[in-house]
């Protein structure tokens, strides 16, 4: 069993997002302003490097993933408490609708 596309995807992917991220660096910019350049650059809509699109939505699950646990990381009860004026209605009326 060959990995040859999902490894080309992932180097591809990891290189665009750290050149576009310094990037974005030397031009005093969030490096995330460069990274989502890099995510456009390789996307469908772009000409040269083109993700698979079924191995790019798997990745893109777990982006989600990692994203939600480094959110986890940063949670604070404090922080949460402070703005529960605004997020318990606000969680009540997106349970409601959903």
């Amino acid at each position: 069993m060959h990995h040859t596309p999902l490894i080309a995807m992932l180097v591809g992917g990891l290189v665009l997002a750290f050149v576009f991220g310094m990037i974005a660096q030397k031009l005093r910019l969030s490096p995330l302003f460069g990274y989502i350049v890099a995510g456009i650059v390789a996307g469908p809509f772009t000409p040269g490097f083109v993700a698979d699109a079924a191995i790019a939505h798997e990745i893109s699950e777990i982006g989600v993933i990692l994203l939600m646990f480094g959110v986890g990381l940063h949670f604070s009860l404090g922080d949460l408490l402070s703005v529960r004026k605004i997020a318990i209605p606000g969680a009540l009326v997106q349970i409601a609708f959903v």
